[in-house]
């Protein structure tokens, strides 16, 4: 007994320095990044053919490189990420993984996945996924997250590229449709972030991040965010108009979009709840979006 209790623990804890290293990756980030990335595979097998295993090694690919860029994000903001309630969990300022560790794997993981991606299906969308992480830790992480409130307008752009990444790991090539799933993402970030800034406003203020609300206050970031979604409703309508979807895609994305903007128009200035809502149902508006369009993709031209 005497030799059970601590082989246990010492089981318990190399699974908890596991789920640490796991966690370096941002999960809930990297989900998203996947799922995007197999919606844009996914619409391009319309008119191209992919190999079952490359299309699974290319989205894993994918994923390595979306938690690579969130990993070298963590090593970059330990300092800020330690004084914010939200963030003082993390593995790097918590004490569980070291800075050096957390680089070094981020770092490791990055060169694989483009590699990877490239072997897999072509230079085209290994070159665009090098791009993401490089735009996503230089651009956003370095130098735009600390100095401008713009840091999530620009910055966004990294994370609206899986899909294209996905699209082009099967077809090869870029043509208008991924362009506008690049759009989406692009404009629905700016809301999606600064709904959440509105109620962690306080955590940013603390480190001193530049989001709207600390800079130009929070009715600005409201009267901002209803602008955005009024973008984002035409942006979300252009598969149809241009063709690439069909009456039911036009339909759902008209019922996500009017209950996007009435939740944006419910926002408070001093009520979190009501930028808490907004929140949530962005997410489940993307996955939602996305998997209309999907599913129209199936309606239109498989039925």
């Amino acid at each position: 007994m005497s030799n059970v209790a601590p082989n246990r623990l010492k089981h318990e804890a190399e699974l908890g320095s596991i789920g640490a290293y796991f966690s370096l990756l941002k999960p809930r980030v990297m989900s998203l990044a996947i799922f995007t990335a197999l919606c844009g595979q996914i619409l391009a097998l319309h008119n191209n053919t992919s190999h079952p295993v490359l299309f699974l090694i290319s989205l894993l690919s994918i994923a390595i490189g979306a938690g690579a860029a969130g990993c070298i994000n963590m090593w970059y903001d330990r300092d800020i990420d330690a004084k914010m309630h939200r963030t003082k969990d993390r593995p790097i300022p918590s004490g569980i993984v070291r800075p050096d560790e957390a680089l070094g794997l981020g770092i490791l993981l990055s060169i694989i996945s483009v590699l990877l991606l490239g072997l897999a299906s072509n230079l085209l969308a290994s070159f665009l996924l090098a791009s993401s992480i490089l735009f996503y830790v230089f651009i956003y992480t370095i130098w735009l997250k600390r100095r401008t409130y713009y840091n999530i307008v620009i910055g966004g752009a990294a994370g609206a590229l899986p899909p294209v990444i996905g699209w082009v790991s099967v077809s090869g090539d870029i043509n208008s449709f991924p362009i506008i799933l690049f759009l989406l993402i692009f404009i629905w970030t700016p809301p999606h972030f600064w709904a959440l800034s509105l109620f962690s406003e306080n955590d940013y203020e603390k480190v001193g991040l530049p989001m709207l609300p600390n800079v130009l206050g929070r009715k600005t970031t409201i009267k901002s965010i209803i602008k955005y979604s009024y973008l984002l409703y035409l942006i979300s309508l252009l598969p149809y108009f241009l063709k690439y979807s069909g009456m039911f895609y036009f339909i759902v994305a008209v019922l996500l979009n009017t209950l996007f903007l009435y939740i944006a128009y419910c926002i408070k200035p001093q009520d979190s709840i009501s930028s808490k809502k907004l929140f949530k149902f962005s997410i489940l508006y993307l996955f939602m979006i996305f998997i209309a369009l999907i599913a129209d993709n199936f309606l239109t031209f498989y039925w």
